[in-house]
Formats: C-alpha cells, structure tokens, sequence
C-alpha cells in the first residue's frame, strides 16, 4: 500500500512539474502541444491601426481556405487579446469585425492578406490584427438659394487603390437625402472617392410632348420647367473636374454640393414601325465614370399618334441616345432642345456570346465583361456587363473595333480568340457591323498555379508584395501586361500561390512594403527582377509549378 501510495503521490508531482513545464514552453511549443496532438493555436491582439489601443469586442473569425466557412470565432477582451483553441493544422483566412470599424482581412494590402498557416513549429499566437476605424463622409445638399434639397441621389465612386493596371472607378454606395438636405456614409475604408448628385427641383413642371420640335404647350411656365445637370463634388457638372475627397481611416469629411437649376431641354425623336407594326421605341442612356445611372424610353401614345416622341425634362449633359431600326446610337452633348436627326449617329447591333475553354465548356464563374473602343476614331465609353454561367449581353453597340475583356477575382482573363460574324479572329478584338453579333470567346483556362515561399535570412516573411513578372519587357505597360501580370501577398509561413498563370517566360519578386510602388512600370519593377526567381509556363505544365528554390525578400 505504501509502496503505491508512494508511486501514486509521485506520478500526480511528476504530472504536477510536466504541467508547469508546459506552461514555460515557448510559444511555438505551446501552439504545437495546445488542446493535444494535431491541434493549434490562433492567438493575437486586436489593435486600432491608427491609434495603437487594443480593440475590444472585436470579433476575429477563422475561415476555412478552400471555401470560406466559418471555422471558428471568439471576441476580442478589454486588452484586445483573442484565441482560438484545438485548430487543426491548416491554412486559415483570418477576419476581424467591430462596429464603427472597416471589417478587414488580416495584414490586409489592397485586395490581399495573409492567410494564418498552423502547424508544427508555426508561431501563430502572437498575432497583431490591425484595423481601421471606419471613415465617415457627410454633407449637405442645396438649391439655388441655398434651400436643402430632399429626395437627391447621393452616388459614391471609389477610385482604385494602388497601381492597379486596368482599374476602374467603381460606385461602391449611394443614398438619397433626409428633408434637410443631408446625407451620410459610415463605415468607409480609407481610400480615394468621388461624389455625385441626381436630383430634380420640387418645382418643376415639365410639358411631356408637344410635337417633333419640343414646343410647350399653352400656359407651361418656362420658368418652371429646369432640370438639374449632374452634379459632383465640389459642385460642378464636368465630370472629368470632379474632386477626389481623400479620407484617412476614421476620419470624419464634409462636402457639400450646390445644384444648379438649368432650363430643362427636350429632345424629340421620331419612332417608326417595324413590318410587324409594333414601335421602335428610342432609348436615352446617361453615364458617371462609366457606369449607367439612368436610362429612359421615350412616351408611348405620342409614337402612335405623330409617329414621333420626346424626351422632357432632360438636364443638360452627355447622353447616348439609341434610335431607329437598325438601331443607330448617337453620343451626344445636349445643351439645346432639338429635334434629333434620325440618320444621325453610328449604326448599332446588339452584341451577345458566350464565354469558354478551349474544350468549348462555358466558363465557370461569373467573370465582368467589358467592351472597350479599339480603333480611336470612336468617342464612345467603355459599356461592361456581367456574365452568367459563361453568358453576356450588351446593349446596341456601335459600328467600329472593339476590344473585349473579361476580369474575375480582379484578375484579367487571356482571350485567345473571339469567333463571331462567320469568322475567327486571335486576340481579343472584334468587328461590329449593323447586324446583331453572337460571339464566341475562348479564354485561357489559365488553370496553373505557380506556388513558393518568400524568406529573409532562412525564414519566411509574412505580408510580403509577391509578383510574376513577364520576362517580355515588351508588354510593358501595354495591354497584355494585366493579363499576364499575377500578384499575391504571403502568408504567415512565407507561402504564397499565383493563380491562373498562362502560359510564358517570368521572373518572381518579392518586395517588402511593396503595395505603394507603382510596380507597373517597367523601370520601376525593373530593378527588382535580378533577385528575383525565373519559372516557364507552358501549355503542358502541370496544374502546379513549385519554384526551384525560395524568393529572396528585397526592400523597397
């Protein structure tokens, strides 16, 4: 009994000091023993990246890298700190959440952050999550005399970030304005923005109709019937001298807009019949930085009754009017009321196709397609729409070159052909006439990945600009090199993978704090490529090429 009582009262001291001895291990020791074998640790502090204070409350989740499900999920503590216990061993997307604070990715660069490796010998539990108090941009909107004008559309565009080749403004949100004049966004990421206004005077009275040359009608008060152009900060109707209003993480901007009322214009039309009698009704199309914001058909009982129609209450501005069968599309600036010549314009054809491999399988995905003028002698804006299953449509397209291109998950996809109109043509331009085009389009699958790690001194470096650059100084900075070009930002264990890779000659870089650099330009990327690694992707490699040997990180 002694004896066992001995071996008992030893066993519970041994137990007692291997316990203790764990609780001194170093991190990476305790993230690899945490919650038993195969299980590890996520572990950090939740910051305010502009001040430096722990965060509280935040709450940090843990998404599965094959398909973002949520793994697991903890708030952050008065100190800011958050665990994860008895995670298995694998690579997670790591998101922090609060109110009054940008939801970000961890270590997040423009479209890009750093997955959490865990793992034996991976130190995951002394993460810095940093992120920003949301942005708040507000102002007022007046009239004339300085009245608040209510109802307005208040549209928000954010230019792209970094250097980015290819990238568009997008509109990222709009609102309309409370009986004071007043609008508000919270929540916004720091960034570069623009602001316009859509609006119309309370007190206006429009005359719809009044014949093929836009006459009022008896008793109309001219006076009364005024339109307000587009309006962008900081209250002008040019777009191109829209303002940028630059905001900071958690800062708080005002900008206030003043329309201007202007004699509302009215466009007429005439609407023939097509040879089944039914109308061919005109179509009036308005853009902001390229992006339809309103489109409207002219009236219906005038066409029966005068074989004509009118647009009222038309603000001043640039419009693509579409008219006629076959349709013919006319950009125009309007500043006067008119009667629109019907020959007028640049004859038109719908455009509709498809997008596939080369096996002929429609692309998977819902990639964005956009047209682009290619011969320089049209005046017209880009016109981009979003695919379905491989599908896309557009709207009449004027006659002339275009060059089409197809993005998804920001990444410009290779077009090797475009087969359409009884003939096939490499590349991505196209021919339209005045005849309805179906387009087949095959596109690079651009199925590789070339995968490695980025190390300093023999260990990887988390954060870290990753570039597969073409050797081809050539394509620099034309438009090939967004298509060939891939970027990708390290992970926590210095591993990275550049998707959709097609096939050619490249050199991979690796920049530290390299996001602000405008790596576009060839004299700028240029300096970096000696030290950087070469991979060759041919049309037969396999789906993953590893690279021969790691990525120095070179400073910016």
């Amino acid at each position: 009994m002694r004896t066992r009582a001995i071996e008992s009262n030893f066993s519970r001291s041994l137990g007692l000091v291997l316990l203790l001895a764990m609780a001194c291990l170093p991190s990476t020791a305790q993230n690899a023993a945490s919650a038993g074998g195969g299980r590890y640790q996520i572990a950090g502090t939740v910051v305010n990246a502009a001040s430096g204070e722990p965060v509280r409350g935040a709450t940090v989740a843990a998404l599965s890298d094959e398909d973002s499900h949520r793994v697991a999920a903890v708030e952050s503590g008065s100190d800011g700190h958050f665990a994860m216990e008895g995670l298995p061993a694998a690579r997670y997307q790591l998101t922090a959440s609060k109110r009054g604070y940008t939801t970000a990715a961890y270590d997040e660069h423009e479209d890009f952050s750093s997955a959490v490796v865990t793992g034996e010998g991976q130190d995951t539990a002394h993460l810095v999550f940093r992120i920003l108090p949301g942005a708040v941009l507000r102002g007022v909107v007046t009239a004339d005399g300085g009245d608040p004008v209510e109802g307005a559309e208040v549209m928000l565009f954010e230019k792209p970030q970094g250097h980015k080749p290819g990238g568009k403004i997008t509109q990222v949100d709009s609102t309309t304005t409370d009986d004071t004049g007043a609008y508000e966004f919270v929540n916004l990421a720091k960034g570069e923005y623009l602001l316009a206004v859509k609006a119309e005077p309370w007190y206006a009275m429009h005359h719809e109709g009044g014949g093929a040359h836009g006459r009022q009608s008896e008793g109309t008060n001219p006076v009364l019937d005024v339109a307000y152009p587009i309006t962008y900060f900081d209250s002008t109707t040019d777009e191109a001298s829209a303002a940028l209003i630059v905001l900071a993480g958690g800062s708080r901007e005002e900008a206030n807009i003043n329309l201007h009322a202007a004699p509302a214009l009215h466009l007429a039309v005439q609407t023939p019949r097509k040879e089944d009698g039914t109308i061919i009704r005109p179509e009036l199309r308005q853009t902001i930085f390229g992006a339809a914001v309103s489109t409207q058909s002219a009236g219906f009982m005038d066409s029966i009754q005068t074989g004509s129609t009118e647009f009222a209450r038309v603000a001043p501005g640039h419009y693509q009017l579409t008219q006629g069968d076959p349709p013919r599309v006319v950009d125009m600036d309007a500043t006067t009321s008119q009667e629109v010549d019907p020959a007028a314009g640049t004859p038109a054809a719908p455009v509709n196709g498809t997008l596939q491999i080369a096996t002929g399988v429609p692309l998977p995905g819902d990639p964005v397609v956009t047209l682009e003028p290619a011969d320089g002698a049209q005046t017209q804006k880009p016109m981009e729409s979003s695919s379905s299953h491989g599908a896309f449509s557009f709207p009449p397209v004027p006659a002339g070159t275009w060059a089409l291109k197809a993005e998804e998950s920001g990444m410009q996809l290779q077009i090797v052909s475009i087969a359409g109109g009884g003939q096939t043509r490499p590349g991505n331009r196209f021919v339209v006439k005045d005849r309805p085009l179906s387009l087949v389009v095959t596109v690079n699958e651009g199925a590789v990945q070339v995968k490695g790690f980025v190390v300093r001194d023999g260990k990887g470096v988390a954060g870290v600009m990753v570039v597969l650059v073409p050797k081809d100084r050539a394509v620099f900075p034309g438009p090939a090199f967004p298509v060939l070009v891939r970027r990708d930002q390290s992970d926590t264990d210095g591993s990275f993978n550049l998707r959709n890779v097609v096939p050619g000659r490249y050199t991979v870089v690796a920049i530290e704090d390299g996001w602000v650099l405008d790596w576009s330009h060839a004299d700028v990327i240029g300096r970096y490529l000696p030290g950087g690694i070469g991979v060759t992707v041919t049309a037969t490699t396999d789906k993953i090429v590893r690279l021969s040997a790691p990525v120095p990180v070179q400073q910016r």
